[in-house]
């Protein structure tokens, strides 16, 4: 449903979050009229979004390769840098039908949602240890694959052990002292677990790259989302586990996914 807004009160809508700081204030107006249900709601959302949280949070998705992705307040909010670990992920998969699939630090279930519908038939393994963004996965993947509770690949089911086809991890990769210096939608409403890499921001990334060989099938890939400057670390990590490794950078998404492959029967 749309607020219909006079030309006088567009502009005064564009001109609040104009000095709220909303860079795209004019389309920001837009979406928030489109969401509401009515003036008391549009106030509502716009008073939201004014006082800092995140756009997507306000309206409650996200848009994501062509997807609308739910996303709940307090949720990290998918970036579109990470359709370059989609990208990266369709690359390597196997082309038949029926490939396993893990995602970890799934948040609202965006990139295991994106390649479960790019890649029609595979089956979808997804977790994350805050309930909130579970819930909110679960709502996005449905059908599409299962969703677990639990820290990193601790909730994944014994037997995946030695089938994975395509790991993929957009682990948080934030050192923990650069937190403080993100944007304030990040910092105040995202959960720090969503963001916090440790002192050099790789943590994460060496304890998914400790237990991808548990997981993987022969021949089998992680992908890890990670930064230029942070791509020798996270790549230096995979190749201490007895992994093949190739940095790939997304010049026009500015993103940088490290590929990692289990050794295996060539083009398994």
């Amino acid at each position: 449903m749309t607020v219909p807004l006079t030309t006088a009160a567009r502009d005064a809508l564009v001109a609040r979050l104009r000095a709220a700081g909303c860079v795209y204030a004019e389309d920001e107006a837009a979406l928030l009229a489109a969401e509401a249900t009515d003036p008391a709601a549009l106030a509502a959302l716009t008073a939201r979004r004014v006082a800092g949280e995140p756009l997507e949070q306000v309206v409650g998705w996200a848009a994501f390769r062509g997807l609308r992705v739910a996303v709940a307040p307090g949720v990290f909010v998918p970036r579109a840098r990470t359709g370059a670990l989609v990208d990266a992920a369709l690359t390597v998969l196997p082309p038949a039908a029926g490939a396993t699939v893990v995602d970890l630090c799934c948040g609202t279930g965006a990139v295991g949602l994106a390649l479960a519908t790019e890649r029609p038939g595979l089956a979808l393994w997804a977790s994350d240890i805050d309930p909130a963004a579970v819930a909110c996965a679960r709502r996005n993947v449905g059908g599409l694959g299962t969703v677990l509770l639990g820290d990193l690949d601790a909730p994944l089911p014994a037997d995946l052990a030695g089938r994975v086809d395509v790991l993929v991890a957009n682990a948080p990769y934030v050192p923990t002292g650069e937190i403080a210096h993100m944007p304030p939608e990040a910092r105040d409403h995202e959960p720090r677990t969503a963001l916090d890499g440790g002192a050099d921001g790789v943590d994460l990334h060496r304890r998914v790259a400790a237990a991808a060989p548990r997981w993987l099938a022969p021949g089998g890939h992680l992908l890890i989302e990670t930064s230029v400057g942070q791509a020798g670390a996270t790549a230096a990590a995979c190749e201490g586990q007895g992994l093949a490794v190739r940095v790939v950078h997304d010049e026009e998404l500015d993103g940088t996914v490290v590929v990692a492959r289990r050794p295996g029967p060539a083009g398994s």
